[in-house]
């Protein structure tokens, strides 16, 4: 009811997750009339805009009609962790140093204490420790803008790019909500230090995604082997190229097979978890997800056997 009350939402979130939450709400505000066509007074465009140093992208999303935050998924691979043995063995990267530090040695120095990573004196300690591993191993290039980047995953921010990626979103914006020309058709991409190109700027158009879970109604179709259990489904889920993050799972005729929460459903369908899939469903049977990260969508998922 919050973001149904807008014309136009304009957004400069700082990470990916929050994006794809407010992507499938957007998508999950849209209704459909009698044929299936989505109804034109439900639909609120959605600017985006991003940067990353010296670049940056804005782009607009009309909710079910373009593609979405969801179809370009794949453009943003998960946040890189790095093996514990390596950190602690066999550093070879001023990260593997910095984690060594802010993982390892804090809690055995402070086990009574949580590393903040707001704190100033806190993170000196981590970048003095992670230079001192580092100047061990003869590793270079622990900074202290690089600790704080990986412990707290930051991209350093630079003005002039926020300054541009602003104006191009508000630009839409004004695009959108006063018809005064035509909008950007679906995204732009702005690099500030093109190694050959110098600044320079382009737009094209991001396809819609065929089976994309948030902006389209196409049923996924997963094969499975028989022996698989619903926790292998889950895990699936997860690590694929969905990105789920606790995802629930229910059958077409309302059965519950998995609830994350509240607790008490969760441990009642625990036990479905061991149990094979083909024990719990037919081959062919549709299936329906949700999870946070899309909380306001329900994903139908087709499971065969193989």
């Amino acid at each position: 009811s919050f973001y149904s009350q807008f014309n136009c939402i304009i957004s400069g979130l700082d990470n990916v997750e929050a994006r794809r939450w407010l992507n499938a709400t957007i998508c999950g505000l849209v209704q459909f009339d009698d044929d299936g066509d989505p109804d034109p007074s439900t639909i609120i465009p959605f600017v985006d805009g991003g940067s990353e140093g010296f670049s940056g992208q804005a782009r607009v999303i009309l909710p079910r009609i373009t593609s979405c935050f969801e179809c370009s998924l794949s453009m943003f691979p998960p946040q890189q962790s790095f093996p514990l043995c390596t950190i602690a063995e066999t550093p070879r990267r001023p990260e593997h140093c910095i984690a060594y530090a802010s993982v390892l040695l804090w809690s055995k120095e402070h086990p009574d204490k949580k590393l903040d990573t707001d704190s100033p004196e806190d993170m000196q300690w981590v970048y003095e420790r992670a230079k001192e591993r580092a100047d061990k191993y003869n590793i270079s290039g622990v900074t202290y803008m690089n600790t704080m980047g990986v412990v707290k995953n930051i991209i350093p921010a630079v003005a002039s790019t926020n300054a541009i990626i602003a104006a191009a979103c508000v630009n839409e914006v004004v695009k959108l909500l006063t018809f005064c020309s035509q909008s950007l058709n679906t995204y732009m991409m702005y690099r500030g230090a093109g190694t050959f190109t110098g600044v320079d700027s382009h737009t094209f158009v991001y396809e819609q995604k065929e089976d994309c879970p948030v902006c389209t109604t196409t049923v996924r179709k997963m094969v499975l082997k028989r022996t698989e259990t619903l926790n292998e489904l889950i895990q699936k889920l997860i690590d694929g190229d969905l990105r789920l993050k606790s995802p629930s799972i229910t059958t077409g005729s309302g059965l519950t097979l998995y609830m994350q929460k509240p607790p008490a459903l969760e441990k009642a369908t625990r036990p479905n978890l061991d149990k094979t899939l083909s024990s719990l469903i037919e081959s062919g049977e549709e299936l329906t997800v949700t999870d946070p990260i899309m909380e306001h969508i329900n994903l139908t998922l087709s499971v065969q056997f193989a």
